[in-house]
């Protein structure tokens, strides 16, 4: 293998350029020419591919973001598309290919290897919700970002002895909500993953200020159905609660921002354990960390299901929460 390939798809977050670093250098050092694809699977499809060096990865180590850029690319999930893909890499000499993505983006690689191609997959999502790995690129940083937040919400919660309703992301997956929860030291936590009653919801907010709490915070993950705002309407019509009812919305701060120290070394691990991986002839793999350590895991089972939250989190963000 002399020249390989590696594009970054799907939502950014703050590691994907420490990612994209060590992908360049470990090939460079393993005397492999590395293209860089702009703009996920849709700029693989256009042909946007470029030849990448050390100099060009230069500096990106502490960047926000991605330096290829990412796009949602509906035609690629077309056999059509694919073979558009396909053709832009024959045409570019590339042999084999690292995605780094999320769920979706993984699908995508497992395609590519379905077709024959050499891939192997990174597992990069702020939801950590993808199989064969204890945790993905940019989660470790997001949670920092969004107990930063929390803590400066409940100052001002505190000083007005209100009740605070935090929404977080997480459409399928309620596990940045819930471990924000736990460090943020929030009175209840709402993910789609557990039934909660709107009495329930009420009650533990009236019982925060009798038992002369002088704030209550809720973290809702943005998947948590009726949402924060039907909630918050209810919530307001509820005049026994003792706090009054306040909202705020975290939205893309939380994937912006640079990598901590964690998600810069995890994500460097990664992207050299990939470019190892195709030279070895490990295809068709995503690079996980199981047990703190590197493991491979096959593409199919990365994407089979989305991985399940640990019930014990749950039961410890109640424990907490007294």
């Amino acid at each position: 293998m002399r020249r390989i390939g590696v594009l970054t798809s799907g939502g950014d977050n703050p590691g994907l350029n420490p990612c994209i670093r060590a992908v360049v250098r470990m090939g460079l050092y393993k005397d492999l020419y590395v293209m860089g694809v702009r703009r996920g699977y849709a700029g693989l499809i256009d042909g946007e591919i470029e030849q990448m060096d050390a100099r060009d990865v230069g500096g990106i180590i502490g960047a926000g973001g991605t330096i290829l850029g990412t796009a949602r690319s509906p035609e690629f999930y077309e056999k059509r598309g694919q073979q558009k893909a396909l053709r832009s890499l024959n045409r570019f000499g590339i042999e084999g290919l690292v995605v780094i993505g999320g769920n979706g983006s993984l699908t995508g690689a497992l395609a590519l290897k379905n077709h024959g191609f050499p891939v192997v997959g990174i597992p990069s999502t702020i939801d950590n919700d993808v199989n064969g790995t204890d945790i993905a690129i940019g989660v470790d940083t997001a949670l920092d970002t969004i107990a930063d937040a929390v803590d400066k919400i409940k100052d001002t919660a505190t000083s007005h002895n209100r009740a605070f309703l935090i929404e977080t992301m997480g459409r399928n997956s309620g596990y940045l909500a819930l471990v924000s929860g736990i460090v943020g030291g929030a009175e209840l936590v709402l993910i789609p993953e557990q039934e909660i009653t709107f009495e329930e919801i009420a009650e533990t907010i009236e019982d925060a200020y009798i038992r002369g709490k002088t704030h209550c915070l809720i973290v809702v993950a943005e998947g948590w159905k009726p949402g924060m705002m039907a909630l918050a309407e209810r919530l307001r019509e509820r005049e026994d609660l003792g706090f009054s009812v306040r909202v705020t919305r975290l939205g893309y701060v939380q994937r912006g921002g640079k990598a901590g120290a964690f998600d810069r070394l995890l994500a460097t691990r990664m992207g050299a354990a990939a470019v190892q991986a195709l030279i070895d002839g490990d295809d068709g793999q995503m690079v996980g960390w199981v047990e703190n350590k590197i493991m491979l895991t096959p593409l199919e089972e990365a994407v089979e299901f989305q991985k399940k939250l640990d019930d014990d989190l749950y039961e410890l963000a109640r424990v907490m929460s007294i």
